[in-house]
C-alpha cells in the first residue's frame, strides 16, 4: 500500500501546494464520494431499480469498492488512435482477454472498451467486472481524418452481453455536435430504460478553441460541457483534467462573441490553482450528485508521478476518480498493474483530504 509519505514524494515540489490547498468553494457545497453515494444519490432520482442495480455493482468493484470513488481501464484506443499506435508498446492488449485482465488484476471497479473487444470475452468475464461498453468512436481511417463520433452498435447489443453501462463522447462545440447531442440522449435514456448506467465523455472539439493557448482543456469551457452532459443524464462524467482557465475570455476578444459568462467564474468559483480548476468541473456536474472522473492521459517519461498528481488534484477537488488507460496498458501486465494501484492508494489514503 501507498503511504502519504510516498505521495508526497512522487509530488515533488508541489506536495505542499496540491495537499494543503484550500478551495475556494468549500467542499461542504458538495456532494462528495462515500460509501452510501449511489443510496443517497440515486434512490431519489428517477433512475429505476435496475440502473440502481448496476450502479452501486460498479461502485462496489475492485480495490475502492463501497468507498464511492472509482478507478475504470479504458481501452477503446484500438479505434479512436488506432490499434497499431496504441498496442505496438504491448502488442498482448490487441487480444482483448489481456484488456480484460488487467482490469480484474488491477482491481478496478470496472472495465471500458469496445463492443468487439468486450463482446468477445462477455460469456467468460462479464459476471466478474463491470463492462462499460463503449458505443461510439471516433475512427481515424477516412482520409483525410475527419473528427466526429459515429455509432458502432446498439444499446441492445450491449444489454444482450451482460453490460453495466454504456459509455459515449460528444465532441461539444464541433460541427457535428447537435447530431451527437441527439443520438446519445436517446441512447442513454434507452439505457436507462434497459437497466444500465451511462458515462459521457464530455470532450471540447474546435479549432477555433485554440487561441493563446489550448483552451479545450480550460475549466470554464469543460464546466459547461459537464453541465451539458449531466443534463443527457450521464450517471458519471469523464472529462480532461483542466490545466487552464478563461476559455471564454478568450473567444470573447475583438469584434467576436461566444456563449455567456460571468466574471465570478474566475474569482469566487475557481482561481488559477489546480484543485480550484478541477472543482470548478465538479461544481457543474450538479455540486458532484454526477461523478466526475478524469483522465489519466497519454503515457509519457514520468507516468507515475503525473498518475498521482492527477488522482491527488481529483480527489482533493471532489472529483470520483480516474478512468486511465494508456498510462497502464502500454506497459507490462505487472507494470500496468502496479500504476492502476497506485492511482487506487490516492483515493484509499485518508491523509488526502478533500480541499
Amino acid at each position: 500500500m501507498t503511504t502519504y509519505s510516498d505521495i508526497q514524494k512522487y509530488l515533488g515540489t508541489e506536495a505542499d501546494s496540491l495537499l494543503t490547498h484550500k478551495a475556494r468553494v468549500p467542499h461542504t457545497q458538495l456532494h462528495t464520494p462515500h460509501p452510501h453515494f449511489v443510496d443517497q444519490i440515486f434512490i431519489p432520482s428517477d433512475r429505476n431499480q435496475r440502473v440502481i442495480n448496476n450502479l452501486q455493482r460498479l461502485y462496489g468493484t475492485g480495490r475502492l469498492a463501497h468507498t464511492g470513488y472509482l478507478s475504470i481501464l479504458p481501452i477503446d484506443q484500438g479505434i479512436e488512435h488506432s490499434a497499431g499506435a496504441s498496442f505496438a508498446k504491448n502488442p498482448a492488449m490487441f487480444d482483448p482477454e489481456n484488456i480484460v485482465k488487467l482490469a480484474v488484476e488491477g482491481g478496478c471497479n470496472g472495465v471500458a472498451s469496445t463492443f468487439g473487444v468486450l463482446g468477445m470475452v462477455s460469456r467468460k468475464y462479464a459476471h466478474k467486472i463491470p463492462f462499460i461498453v463503449k458505443i461510439n468512436h471516433n475512427e481515424l481511417l477516412s482520409y483525410p481524418n475527419d473528427f466526429d463520433q459515429i455509432l458502432f452498435g446498439t444499446i441492445d447489443q450491449a444489454y444482450e452481453m451482460g453490460a453495466a453501462a454504456v459509455g459515449a463522447t460528444i465532441y461539444f462545440g464541433s460541427e457535428h455536435s447537435h447530431r451527437q447531442i441527439i443520438e446519445i440522449s436517446q441512447a442513454f435514456a434507452y439505457a436507462h430504460q434497459k437497466g444500465m448506467a451511462t458515462i459521457l465523455w464530455c470532450y471540447l472539439r474546435n479549432d477555433a478553441f485554440k487561441k493563446d493557448k489550448d483552451y479545450h482543456t480550460s475549466a470554464d469551457l469543460t464546466g459547461q460541457a459537464n453541465h451539458l452532459g449531466v443534463t443527457l443524464h450521464a450517471d458519471i462524467i469523464k472529462q480532461k483534467q483542466p490545466d487552464c482557465n478563461g476559455g471564454y475570455l478568450a473567444l470573447n476578444t475583438g469584434h467576436s462573441s461566444y456563449g455567456k459568462h460571468d466574471a465570478r467564474i474566475y474569482t469566487e468559483l475557481s482561481s488559477d490553482h489546480p484543485i480550484d480548476l478541477c472543482r470548478y468541473q465538479v461544481i457543474n456536474c450538479y455540486m458532484g450528485r454526477a461523478s466526475l472522473i478524469n483522465s489519466g492521459g497519454g503515457s509519457g517519461s514520468n507516468d507515475f508521478h503525473d498518475a498521482v498528481r492527477t488522482a491527488v488534484i481529483n480527489k482533493r477537488a471532489g472529483g470520483a476518480g480516474l478512468i486511465s488507460g494508456r498510462k497502464a496498458f502500454q506497459r507490462p501486465m505487472a507494470e500496468g498493474v502496479q500504476l492502476l494501484n497506485l492511482i487506487q492508494d490516492v483515493y484509499l489514503c485518508p491523509q488526502v483530504t478533500l480541499a
